[in-house]
């Protein structure tokens, strides 16, 4: 039988009570990366099947610029700092998964080059092609949907439908559902900590793989707080008097300047929802994003969950990781040294490791 977490007392744990932080994550490339209150980590299984892991510091930009931990100013920081750290782990994940395979590390040009088409390919699909597909249909019917209120409720709603067929489509790339499964374990392991779990991988697994504050949740929220913001914004903010490619600009230029404003309020409302989650209308509200990590989260294995509980196990304080995470999992390389393995957590970072990502 598997243990419970318990006080000094005997007493049950109660979610949270040993750690209030809100603890996040995101999968990459054969692993997990989690972020906690002051630092991030990474950990990704190698082709030799040992478990690579390296950990940053949290930046404290908005501890030196309060501003930004004000009500949505917030939510766009967040935003960056997540893409930043995001792509960053992305980067780590590369170069330990292919390691041994390539036989060299992923090249800083290469991997910028990948974000940057990433950044162009996200722009085009979601942004541009939602508008132009929309303003093609009005120029052809002639001039039905206009540039006002109904068109940007028309275009919003194409834009779900685009994000949900490129979710569902590139789900079925087997290196995909990879992902997918490694970001299961993300939830799961998140999930069995707040409720007062000794995170073994057994017992982890018997959470769901979906979760209430998943980024899945922000990209929905954002489509569907997309659909208001924009809208009244084409309202207050009248089309130009222009041709096709004249209107087509003002549209994709209104979204990309409004993007910040949408998703600073998609972050507050995911703020609401982990604070108030047992409140019957923000049950409703976060249905949609659960209902979306039906495709973007998938069943793990029991080594991706064992690579999800290293990360984890990085980035919780050492108090509260006393009798909450087993000693037994696989061993582990901090850094490109392998004499590290024996202990992941409490050994000095390697000189040299991870330099050309300090700073995050």
């Amino acid at each position: 039988m598997t243990a419970k977490a318990s006080t000094d007392d005997g007493s049950r744990v109660q979610p949270l009570e040993m750690a209030p932080h809100y603890y996040g994550g995101q999968a990459v490339i054969e692993g997990v990366m989690m972020r906690g209150a002051d630092v991030w980590a990474v950990a990704v299984r190698r082709p030799s099947d040992e478990i690579h892991i390296e950990r940053h510091d949290v930046s404290d930009f908005p501890d030196r610029y309060p501003i930004f931990k004000k009500p949505l100013v917030r939510g766009v920081y967040a935003l960056g700092d997540a893409l930043s750290i995001g792509m960053k782990a992305l980067g780590i994940s590369a170069e330990q998964s292919l390691a041994e395979e390539e036989g060299d590390d992923l090249p800083g040009v290469a991997m910028g080059a990948s974000m940057l088409v990433a950044l162009l390919v996200f722009v085009g699909i979601f942004i541009l092609l939602p508008s132009a597909a929309v303003k093609g249909v009005d120029a052809v019917t002639p001039g039905q949907l206009g540039d006002g209120a109904l068109f940007h409720l028309v275009e919003s709603v194409v834009r779900i439908f685009v994000f949900l067929g490129y979710l569902s489509l590139i789900s079925l790339i087997a290196d995909i559902r990879r992902v997918f499964q490694y970001h299961g374990a993300e939830h799961k392991t998140i999930a069995a900590w707040e409720h007062g779990e000794v995170l073994e991988p057994e017992t982890v697994d018997r959470y769901s793989t979906l979760h209430v504050r998943c980024g899945t949740n922000f990209l929905i929220m954002v489509m569907l707080l997309a659909l208001v913001v924009y809208t009244l914004a084409g309202v207050l903010v009248p089309a130009p008097e222009g041709g096709f490619l004249v209107k087509l600009l003002y549209h994709v230029a209104l979204r990309v300047v409004l993007l910040p404003v949408v998703a600073g309020l998609a972050y507050e409302s995911l703020r609401l929802g982990a604070s108030r989650g047992d409140n019957p209308l923000v049950k409703a509200l976060m249905k949609p994003g659960l209902w979306l990590q039906l495709i973007t989260t998938k069943q793990p294995t029991r080594d991706q969950i064992e690579v999800a509980i290293r990360a984890f196990e990085a980035v919780v304080p050492e108090e509260h990781r006393v009798g909450r995470i087993p000693d037994d999992l696989p061993s582990v390389l901090v850094g490109p040294d392998a004499e590290q393995a024996a202990d992941p957590v409490a050994a000095d970072p390697v000189p040299g490791a991870g330099d050309r990502r300090e700073g995050a």
